[in-house]
């Protein structure tokens, strides 16, 4: 199973990102108001970077409240490691592990098409093995 089936259940729409221009504070404010952990950030539509909780959190123990001022090019983590749409589920996870982060951006041909969480990847295998299960099940049953 690849991320492309996973954003086939998702709009372009659904795509929340900021500008590497955007203040950390209305980068906090979106964060909060959206309910979510991290999201690309964007220089002329190409994602140069990802910002998450964790980095606005590192940012205020170190520079206080002065860091809601910066701009989140300032703070966020880049380069941004992406994938393709055609990366499995498994991969993803996998480099997700080794390397100890949580969302992705997903990227083809240089356009941000994506945004993967590790919630995301997790209720898709899960889904997979409930769904495994219940096929075997059946089998048995009629066999």
């Amino acid at each position: 199973m690849t991320i492309a089936r996973i954003l086939a259940r998702r709009g372009p729409a659904e795509i929340i990102s900021c500008d590497c221009a955007t203040p950390v504070s209305e980068v906090v404010a979106l964060l909060a108001t959206r309910r979510i952990g991290a999201l690309p950030v964007l220089r002329e539509g190409r994602v140069v970077g990802i910002v998450s909780e964790r980095d606005v959190i590192y940012c205020l123990a170190e520079k206080g409240r002065d860091c809601l001022d910066q701009p989140v090019s300032e703070i966020m983590t880049s380069p941004a490691i992406t994938v393709a749409p055609s990366t499995t589920v498994d991969e993803a996870l996998g480099m997700m592990t080794r390397r100890r982060f949580r969302h992705f951006p997903v990227v083809e041909e240089g356009k941000l098409i994506g945004f993967v969480s590790i919630g995301d990847l997790v209720k898709h295998k899960i889904d997979e093995v409930q769904h495994e299960a219940e096929a075997l099940r059946h089998y048995i049953q009629a066999g």
